[in-house]
């Protein structure tokens, strides 16, 4: 299970993110483009991704992850109670990646194998 709390903070430790606010949610930019979007009060993520990772995502746990009317523009829904950080991490990244700048994501990519 993760917090409302703990992803906000996962996704504001993503390179050059910013809170900002989409339809009275708060959401989550890269260089002005949303990767992810809260809605607390329902304890859902709601982020944009490529069609085959969400695929992947549905068919690997259909109780963690939920398509909704924005689902064919990317947007996948994520139950915070159902899902555990390992995980999330991983989908905001993925996220991320899929809006940030390519050569932001590409210099990003490098800075992690170098570790």
């Amino acid at each position: 299970m993760v917090s409302v709390e703990q992803a906000r903070t996962l996704a504001l430790s993503m390179p050059q993110a910013v809170e900002g606010a989409h339809q009275g949610h708060p959401d989550f930019r890269v260089h002005g483009k949303i990767f992810a979007t809260l809605r607390p009060v329902e304890g859902r993520f709601v982020v944009k991704l490529a069609a085959i990772d969400q695929e992947a995502l549905l068919a690997s746990d259909p109780g963690s992850f939920a398509t909704n009317a924005w689902s064919k523009q990317g947007w996948l829904e994520v139950r915070l109670e159902r899902v555990g950080a390992g995980l999330l991490r991983e989908v905001v990244e993925a996220a991320w990646g899929h809006v940030a700048p390519r050569r932001l994501a590409a210099q990003v990519e490098a800075e992690r194998r170098n570790r």
